[in-house]
């Protein structure tokens, strides 16, 4: 028998079938759906064959001629063609009207009959029926819109499910549902299924709003998603979180059960906590403390605590996070246990912190310091001072307050007395930023580390600011080490790697200093000091003396074998607290140390104090050489991002070793070196002055583009503040006006107050419409607005525009104007009408408000990995490169079962799988495997990133040979979806 909660997922499910087709949903961002386009371009040829479908004898003919706007000189750039539409998104109309009765819920009388809910349809022949959900199924009853009678209609009609029912009563309904599950049938698996995450578009068609019941109760009522279908009312958001990490990993399948409950509950919570989010900035959340000023107000939603977190300027973001058990229950000062919450003054530590955050020092290079707090007292500490450690009720230790958790970035933080390297004045640092929290990013810490202990024949370009003291030590093992180093500075996975690396190259520095030092006693004769070791040398300019080969470089491999085994020995005896080591041989692990800047004199040890120049913050005298000592490797760390990393860069887009694309894979680029975005400007500079500038016009262009959005975005932010929510499709559609359009003078088109009674309060009539706050936005003009951006650029880029307008940039710079829309768009989360937009019309705006669709959230968080699969797909990467390709292709299959094992049918680590193995499959001749795996790779990647995402515009292409032996609509689908996307994303 059917219960309440079974009878409303019943119809839930009907209605989810009866949209299957229907595209609405992904264009407006709902339930996990988004937008594929590949079966558009193939015309429905995704069969596991490859092959069309035959017409009689013969194969359909499909022209494959290239349409006129991707070919070389083609100035059109259509939006039409990056969605082309499907005729199946018409689907076949099965009823006019499915909705919750208004007569809900049954009264008590009628739940002893078995009543549960009441259903009103109204069918495409227009009848009009109201349907009873009972615990036997579903009947018709006699109520009507306007009396209520519960009792069964005559003749009866009963199904065990609604769509038995409306087979019954409306034959346009059987016909066409039937219709419409074959259709839906015939979708590739991948078309169908939800994504981990939600992706938004940011152009759509215009749709009607049809009557929807899910969707309104979905909106309407306090059920959150389908969190009602699970035990229990709101999740603990916070206990889950903890428990699937507290889940044992002694083995594969407990690794793998863990893995898939972390993904579950994250992929849920990041879901949850975008809904709440924007019920907050709805206005449909109250906060806790609703006296405070709004940028200081908090919210609980769902058991998620929502913030407002805000800079100097008062831009607003969203912050989720669980709830601390009993945080709410006492004051603060009660709570903290651990670090500060009054900016240093009063400071406190605790043992059990300590030891927990020793474990996570090593790997995130923070070093344990002492601090002072108001009475003068030593407290150590193993983080920042502004870090707060509290115990929750449930006897967790939690941590808050991570923001100076990475070294501050002495380029952005100017301090009286302190004189940066060389290398950063002469690009113009140190720079006063808008505020004091710009850190360096843990991959610019990770490859600063492996830095100093790289060898100089592997560096990037030059050794301009190598201290003296360490840098020949390090010349002469450059040979021994350069194949050792081959993996690339900053790559997302090879920490744990770039870590053993860097303490190879530190016992061989050692094994080095000890070979020279018997070699030297083997041609002295064996000449001893009183302590019976050999003479001290100093090493030599070149790292070796002149006319002769370092230890290390002339070939023997056993005895350099047999000094890194002398100094691993001695390293475990110095460890060791009774462990007699003769001074000589101590002295040797020390120069060692000194060499690649180790915080330890007999382990290589480099850690960063995060507390240094932190204000308000004071250190004990006995740390007064420690102190010193780090600020130094801050200057140095600040030195290597702009004298190595940036450079780095721009080599490797040179020599095409990155590839960016648009913003986004220009960003992460950056980012993959440690590079923070405030240093794009520089970046686009380094290119201009670069002597190879004509083969770097593409990354130029995607500089100059997103230094123009990124500085549009920070200003429209501010924009967005004065506006109130019945005026903001005209204000969007203002600013993108006087953003892009080659219109003179725009207008805003101030919304009428249309609920204003003509008869009723003429004074009402008379007041000016632009007296209030809230239409200052209305006076922008294109000239105040690129005035702006040029002065943003410069203030947060510190970069020179000297653009008057869009006209002018686009023609100083060869930019695209469709390019500019897409990123400011995306970044910040506008949706536009798809149609064609003519930018150049100078006696008509651009846009108007019916082109403003939506604005949708730009939701960031950090994604979960899947250990095993990863490192099953790194074996199979590096066989494949050694040329066992069976061996490879084995393990990258059994990778992509233990990523469906943990993240389901659809992510992106999935997607890199399946495009390894296509090309796999094609190089061991397996055609149609290939070309299905191809296939799979290009439907996820649309799904999961946009069909204008970089990786899915590389994906299209991706082995053009494979679709020689496939199908022909592959192959025609090889040509129209990439050429428009490069035009877009700015490469064309």
């Amino acid at each position: 028998p059917y219960t309440v909660r079974e009878a409303r997922i019943h119809v839930r499910h009907i209605r989810d079938l009866l949209k299957s087709l229907d595209p609405s949903d992904a264009f407006n961002g709902v339930d996990c759906n988004s937008l594929s386009f590949l079966s558009i371009f193939t015309e429905g040829d995704l069969g596991d064959s490859g092959k069309r479908k035959k017409r009689g004898t013969e194969m359909e003919q499909i022209d494959c001629t290239p349409p006129e706007h991707i070919l070389p000189g083609g100035k059109e750039r259509p939006l039409g063609p990056l969605q082309p539409q499907n005729r199946d998104w018409k689907p076949l109309q099965c009823l006019k009207v499915l909705t919750m009765s208004g007569w809900n819920p049954p009264p008590g009388n009628r739940k002893m009959h078995g009543d549960l809910m009441y259903l009103y349809v109204i069918t495409v022949e227009d009848r009009h029926v109201s349907i009873t959900a009972s615990t036997r199924g579903f009947y018709l009853n006699q109520s009507t819109a306007y009396s209520f009678n519960p009792k069964p209609a005559s003749p009866s009609c009963l199904g065990h499910s609604l769509v038995e029912l409306l087979n019954q009563i409306s034959p346009t309904f059987k016909k066409s549902f039937a219709t419409l599950q074959k259709k839906r049938v015939q979708r590739h698996p991948f078309e169908r299924i939800a994504t981990p995450f939600q992706v938004y578009s940011w152009t759509a068609p215009l749709a009607e709003h049809a009557m929807d019941c899910v969707r309104a109760e979905d909106a309407y009522t306090s059920r959150l998603g389908y969190e009602e279908h699970i035990p229990g009312q709101t999740r603990d958001w916070n206990e889950e979180l903890q428990t699937t990490r507290e889940l044992p990993r002694k083995n594969l399948p407990e690794r793998l059960l863990r893995e898939r409950a972390i993904f579950k509950v994250h992929s849920d919570f990041t879901a949850a906590a975008t809904r709440g989010a924007m019920a907050v900035i709805d206005g449909n959340v109250m906060a806790i403390n609703p006296s405070e000023e709004t940028k200081m107000q908090m919210f609980i939603w769902n058991n998620i605590f929502f913030s407002l977190g805000f800079d100097v300027r008062d831009h607003y973001k969203d912050f989720a996070q669980s709830i601390i058990p009993g945080i709410l229950e006492r004051e603060q000062e009660q709570s903290v246990v651990y670090g500060s919450i009054d900016f240093g003054k009063t400071v406190v530590s605790h043992p059990e912190y300590l030891e927990l955050l020793e474990k996570t020092s090593r790997p995130l290079k923070i070093q344990k310091h002492q601090v002072l707090n108001d009475k003068g007292e030593e407290v150590e500490l193993c983080s920042s001072v502004e870090c707060k450690g509290i115990i929750g009720n449930d006897g967790r230790h939690y941590i808050l307050d991570l923001l100076r958790t990475f070294p501050p970035d002495l380029n952005f933080l100017p301090v009286e007395g302190e004189e940066m390297p060389e290398e950063c004045q002469k690009m113009g640092f140190p720079k006063q930023h808008r505020h004091k929290l710009c850190c360096l990013r843990q991959e610019l810490v990770d490859a600063f580390v492996e830095h100093r202990a790289m060898p100089s024949g592997t560096r990037v370009l030059g050794d301009s600011y190598l201290s003296s003291e360490w840098h020949p030590l390090v010349q002469s093992s450059r040979v021994l080490l350069s194949s050792q180093l081959s993996f690339r500075n900053g790559s997302k996975h090879a920490n744990g790697g770039a870590f053993l690396r860097r303490y190879l190259l530190f016992m061989k520095l050692a094994a080095l200093q000890l070979m020279q030092q018997k070699a030297h006693k083997e041609e002295s004769g064996g000449t001893l000091l009183e302590n019976g070791s050999s003479p001290a040398r100093p090493f030599p300019e070149n790292g070796t003396e002149d006319g002769k080969k370092s230890p290390l470089e002339d070939g023997r491999v056993e005895e350099n074998v047999a000094g890194l085994d002398q100094v691993k020995e001695l390293t475990e005896t110095i460890a060791s607290e009774d462990g007699a080591v003769d001074p000589k041989s101590r002295e040797v692990i020390q120069n060692a140390c000194k060499a690649v800047g180790s915080i330890s004199n007999m382990s290589f040890d480099i850690r960063f104090n995060p507390d240094i120049f932190s204000p308000g913050v004071h250190f004990p005298d006995s740390s007064k050489d420690q102190i010193q000592d780090q600020k130094q490797l801050l200057k140095d760390a600040a030195a290597f991002l702009v004298s190595y990393q940036i450079p780095g860069l721009v080599k490797d887009c040179l020599d095409h070793t990155m590839l960016p694309m648009d913003g986004a894979t220009l960003a992460e680029a950056m980012h993959q070196r440690g590079i923070n975005m405030r240093y794009l400007g520089k970046v686009v500079d380094f290119i201009t002055k670069t002597p190879a500038q004509a083969q770097l016009d593409h990354v130029y262009k995607i500089g100059i583009t997103e230094l123009i959005t990124r500085s549009a975005k920070h200003i429209f932010k501010t924009y967005l503040q004065g506006v109130e929510l019945s005026g903001l499709s005209a204000a969007i559609s203002h600013f993108l006006n006087c953003f892009l359009s080659s219109f003179p003078n725009p207008v805003a088109h101030l919304p009428t107050d249309e609920l204003i009674s003509k008869k009723k309060n003429k004074r009402r009539r008379n007041r000016n419409p632009g007296s209030a706050d809230h239409t200052t936005w209305a006076s922008m003009s294109p000239q105040e607005l690129w005035k702006n951006i040029c002065s943003e650029a410069k203030a947060y880029f510190d970069f020179s525009l000297a653009c008057e307008s869009v006209d002018h940039a686009v023609e100083v710079h060869s930019l695209q104007k469709i390019t500019l829309l897409r990123e400011i768009s995306l970044k910040a989360g506008i949706q536009i009408l798809l149609k064609e937009y003519n930018f150049d019309n100078r006696h008509k705006p651009t846009f108007t408000e019916e082109d403003i669709l939506n604005i949708f959230p730009v939701v960031k968080h950090v994604n979960p990995k899947a250990s095993d699969a990863f490192h099953f797909f790194q074996s199979g990467q590096a066989k494949v490169q050694q040329g066992f390709l069976k061996e490879g292709c084995e393990l990258i299959s059994e990778a992509l079962n233990l990523f469906n094992n943990v993240y389901g049918a659809m992510h992106v680590e999935i997607c890199a799988c399946l495009r390894l193995l296509a090309r796999l499959n094609y190089i061991m001749g397996d055609y149609s495997e290939a070309l299905s795996n191809q296939q799979k790779a290009v439907l996820m990647s649309e799904r999961v990133l946009g069909i204008e995402h970089p990786n899915t515009v590389q994906e299209y292409p991706a082995k053009p040979e494979l679709f020689v032996e496939g199908s022909i609509g592959l192959r025609q689908a090889c040509f129209t979806p990439v050429a428009t996307d490069l035009q877009f994303l700015g490469i064309q």
